[in-house]
């Protein structure tokens, strides 16, 4: 016999280190006979072969191998019949009808056998891994064992903790009861000081209690990502190491063998890609990974990188499994065992690992630098104006290095959370029944212009800002969310702050410019409320009269006229929906885009508020954008006129009817119900208005389609208002 030689590597193989022959006649070393996709050890019990090309010798595992047609025969059936091994040529129907195959479902699946592609062998990036499964395998499992030992460790601690504490209480009881029995028996004290003495040491010992798991929390966690980061460091290494033993190709930039320095990005996340569907293939395969069982960090890994052609996929698939995974709702038995699937993320059920440490621990497996970034964030509880001056706002995230320079990622803020089906949402949904699982991915790898506006590390450097900004600076930046930049929203005061003084009117304005592609879809909605409490009256009065929300030329604003000096806290929402949903009448949800603080220190005139009428915008900027209204007569929210006006509007699309709805302050609504006439002249819409008095009124318009019906019932919808000044002429 000739020389054998591996299929893998083509190097000779020796008995002592052979595998094979297999059924297709080839051999493998040991060390070789691993998944060609991900690399992945197997054995002859566990390989499987791709059923679709003959000519593809190479072994895959399970969960990669190239999946066959239901009606694809198995090689060897076909082989056993006498059929071509590739059943592509000409005289395959004259050989069927020779071989007198009358087994009509052996005819059925070589005629689809017949017209089946071969599945293409596999050479993407992805198939190529640097560091080779064993090795990785090897130091994954070194580095358990170092996890097993701080584990035990700390059980230890906390048991010895615990005992101390009881300890300390026992004596602390003792001692307060016997001082209370001494005075109870000169007469100094009596059962109700009993009562209060032992309610007093039972706060006191739930107040010690909490600081010593507090403590022991803070402790372990930093011990637990001192560990990984130095575990972290050593997956790298090993990844350097392999990376110089292999060629480099000409044409692809080689991953730095060091962390480089923070520095801003060469482009923005926008030059990188713009749609989500880019990583349609990267995302489906966290999906799937997320729901199987997997015991080693090396194996998940590989399983979510194996489709990704470079280092901005690797680091996608990993914020997406940690996104889909939403760690905080998982379930933990009481006891886990290390070498199970829930073993894997046991450091989250002890509460010693968070997000941001998994996905450095993740990121290290990949080949990808990664660091754990310290500092301030406006978090849940954060308004507008406060100063960051405890711990109250500490948070944490990470930097990982992709395409050439450092990008933010939050994982904890851009997890996934259940919704209800119905609720209108703009970010990326995989639905499931009634429940809908939602991640927002503006969290990944966001640029530093917009990241600042959230997050401030402890380490200026990290701004990743060619010109950082001051903790104070900081805090004045105006209050926003990822909405925000998900619509391209902007200020158009770029010195606009968090907390807005009103001038001498009580006047404060809020202007924000709309991209052009979402000028059409994008309709906004406020609230304001008193900054210092959940009220949203005064005097009986709403408080959102007090704002007067208009669009023109693609931007929205927002002025609030302050009724008296407590301070205001100004929500503004948006969302994007279309004409025909609108008109539905159907609840649409608004999220929150920014916040303001509204500080008015001095009020020299008495504000009077809007009159009452639907919510949202003034103007007719709304009835061009959802309804193909354009007005003729009146293009502004406001109105100056005399004791009657003619109000003219174009109709672009069918309407079917107008209604026209006048409003006054301290004026019963109908009263003024005689005062409008709404009426349609071809493509026309003319509303005439006889003012009883002069002073300010509220115009409500509202109109319909044909099958605009809910219940039966035609369906009016609102479609604008305008303010109006009647004076007499």
């Amino acid at each position: 016999l000739g020389d054998q030689c591996c299929h893998r590597c083509t190097k000779k193989v020796y008995p002592t280190d052979k595998v094979g022959p297999l059924k297709d006649g080839t051999f493998f070393h040991n060390g070789c006979f691993k998944c060609y996709i991900c690399g992945t050890r197997l054995a002859l019990k566990t390989y499987c072969n791709n059923r679709n090309n003959i000519d593809d010798k190479e072994v895959y595992c399970s969960n990669h191998v190239p999946v066959a047609s239901p009606h694809d025969l198995p090689l060897e059936s076909r082989q056993q019949n006498g059929s071509p091994a590739n059943g592509h040529n000409g005289q395959d129907k004259d050989y069927r009808r020779d071989a007198g195959l009358n087994d009509m479902r052996i005819a059925h699946a070589l005629k689809a056998t017949k017209v089946a592609k071969p599945y293409p062998k596999i050479t993407h990036a992805g198939a190529h891994y640097v560091v080779d499964f064993d090795d990785q395998t090897r130091l994954e499992l070194i580095h358990r064992e170092d996890e097993d030992l701080m584990y035990d460790a700390f059980s230890q601690q906390r048991e010895e903790e615990k005992q101390e504490f009881e300890k300390e209480t026992k004596e602390e009881w003792e001692q307060a009861l016997a001082d209370f029995a001494r005075k109870f028996e000169r007469g100094q004290a009596n059962k109700k000081h009993k009562d209060d003495l032992i309610k007093q040491l039972t706060i006191t010992r739930e107040k010690k209690l909490e600081t010593l798991h507090s403590r022991r929390k803070d402790r372990e966690r930093y011990l637990t990502q001192e560990l990984i980061d130095r575990q972290a460091k050593e997956m790298l290494d090993l990844f350097k190491q392999k990376r110089n033993e292999v060629e480099v190709l000409e044409d692809v930039p080689a991953y730095p063998p060091s962390p480089p320095p923070p520095e801003p990005p060469h482009c923005s996340k926008r030059e990188i890609y713009t749609s989500t569907e880019v990583f349609e293939a990267v995302d489906q395969i966290a999906v799937h990974t997320a729901q199987s069982d997997i015991t080693s960090f090396t194996k998940l890994v590989r399983l979510l990188t194996y489709e990704a052609r470079n280092d901005v996929e690797k680091a996608r698939a990993i914020y997406r499994w940690i996104t889909i995974k939403n760690l905080n709702l998982m379930n933990f038995d009481d006891r886990v065992d290390k070498d199970t699937p829930m073993g894997l993320l046991r450091g989250i059920k002890y509460g010693t690992e968070s997000y941001h440490v998994l996905f450095k621990r993740l990121c290290a497996y990949a080949g990808l630098h990664c660091v754990v970034i310290r500092g301030f964030s406006k978090s849940a509880g954060y308004q507008p104006g406060l100063a960051f001056e405890d711990n109250r706002f500490r948070n944490t995230w990470n930097a990982v290095y992709l395409d050439g320079s450092w990008r933010f990622v939050q994982c904890n803020w851009g997890a996934r959370h259940l919704v209800n089906a119905k609720d209108s949402s703009s970010y990326d949904t995989k639905n499931d029944g009634n429940l809908r699982y939602e991640y927002d991915d503006h969290y990944f790898m966001t640029d530093p212009e917009e990241f600042i506006y959230e997050f401030f590390p402890e380490d200026p450097a990290w701004q990743l800002l060619s010109r950082p900004l001051t903790l104070r600076q900081f805090e004045r930046v105006p209050f926003v969310r990822s909405l925000f930049f998900k619509y391209g929203l902007h200020f158009t005061n770029p010195a606009l702050e968090s907390v807005c003084y009103t001038d001498r009117s009580g006047a404060a304005s809020i202007a924000i410019e709309i991209p052009p592609e979402a000028a059409d879809n994008l309709i906004f909605h406020y609230n304001l409320k008193f900054y210092d409490d959940d009220e949203t009256t005064m005097e009986g009065l709403s408080l959102k009269r007090f704002v007067m929300q208009s669009v023109k030329d693609r931007v929205v604003s927002f002025r609030v006229h302050a009724p008296c000096t407590r301070p205001l806290l100004l929500d503004i929402f948006a969302n994007s929906v279309s004409s025909g949903h609108y008109l539905t009448g159907q609840p649409i949800k608004f999220k929150s885009v920014c916040k303001f603080k509204i500080v008015c220190e001095s009020l020299g005139v008495i504000m009077i508020p809007l009159p009452e009428c639907a919510s949202g915008e003034w103007g007719p900027a709304k009835a061009t954008r959802l309804f193909g209204l354009y007005p003729v007569t009146h293009p502004e929210a406001i109105i100056n006129a005399g004791r009657h006006v003619e109000i003219r509007f174009r109709m672009s699309k069918p309407l079917s009817e107008f209604v026209a709805s006048l409003h006054r302050n301290r004026t019963d609504d109908r009263s003024l119900q005689h005062c409008c006439i709404a009426a349609i002249r071809g493509d026309s819409v003319i509303i005439q208005i006889d003012f009883p008095d002069e002073g300010q009124y509220g115009l409500d318009i509202y109109t319909r389609q044909n099958e605009a019906t809910i219940n039966g019932k035609q369906l009016l919808t609102h479609c604008c208002k305008y303010l109006i000044h009647a004076r007499n002429c």
